[in-house]
Parts: structure tokens; sequence; C-alpha cells
């Protein structure tokens, strides 16, 4: 099977550290692809379908996707490490991980983009689902790694 990193991202020296932050990139795509495709949904119950080009505006304009930005933003700058010259340090992706930790807590009273990703597990099962794979990759690093 091939790593993560499938050559989007290729090295000679695919370090565990490197690797574990391929799979937080790829676990956080999979989430936001399935929050995407929730709130497609959504809207297109309430406005009529969209096309794929008309959907990439929406995700970059519209208000019901702007809370999706954080995880946008995120994977960004993770595929700017792993693009840098440097090597990906094990404190960079345990670090990324506990941000990711962090901003993935779903609940009520938390942040905006909590809240939002709170009723979105309420709401959709897919998302569920893709919350456990994070959870689990949560679940294999120590909890107290300072943030980025």
């Amino acid at each position: 099977m091939d790593s993560p990193s499938s050559n989007l991202f290729p090295t000679n020296n695919d370090s565990p550290a490197r690797e574990k932050l391929l799979t937080l990139r790829l676990a956080l795509l999979r989430l936001h692809k399935t929050l995407i495709n929730m709130e497609r949904r959504e809207y297109e119950r309430e406005h009529g379908h969209v096309n794929t080009g008309e959907l990439f505006q929406l995700v970059i304009d519209h208000a019901q996707f702007a809370w999706l930005h954080n995880i946008s933003e995120f994977v960004v700058r993770i595929d700017e490490t792993l693009t840098a010259k440097e090597p990906v340090t094990p404190e960079y992706t345990s670090s990324a991980i506990a941000l990711a930790r962090k901003m993935f807590v779903p609940t009520e009273s938390g942040d905006a983009f909590q809240k939002k990703y709170f009723d979105a597990i309420q709401r959709d099962p897919a998302v569920v689902i893709d919350h456990a794979e994070l959870a689990r990759l949560f679940n294999n690093e120590p909890p107290d790694f300072p943030t980025p």
C-alpha cells in the first residue's frame, strides 16, 4: 500500500513525523469534503441545485461556508510545511495534531467554529465517521503538546 503522501508530496525519506502529518492532512481533507457536501445539501434545499463551479464560488464567498475556511487554512499550513526544504520535525507534527485536537472539539459552548462543528456532527452521520477518524489520530498522540 502507498504511503499517505501518494506522490503528492514525494520525498526519498518519509520520516514518521512526516507520515503522521500526511495522515492528519488526509483526515482533514476528508472531513472538509464531507462538511462541504453537508453544507451544499442544505444550500441546495433552499436555493436549488448548484454545479461544481457554483459550489466552488460558494465555498469561497458565501457566509454559509465561511466557517470551513479554518480547515482550508490549516491544510494550507500543513502543505507549506510538507513542501518546505526543511524536514518535518516531530515537534511540528505534534503541535499540529494538538492544534487540530483543540480545534475539533464539538461543543455548544465553544468558539464559533466549535459550535458549527457540533451542529454538523448532530446533523450528518458522515461527519461523525470522519470525526472518529480524527479522534483515532488524536488518541495516538500524547495530549499535552504546545500549539504552533
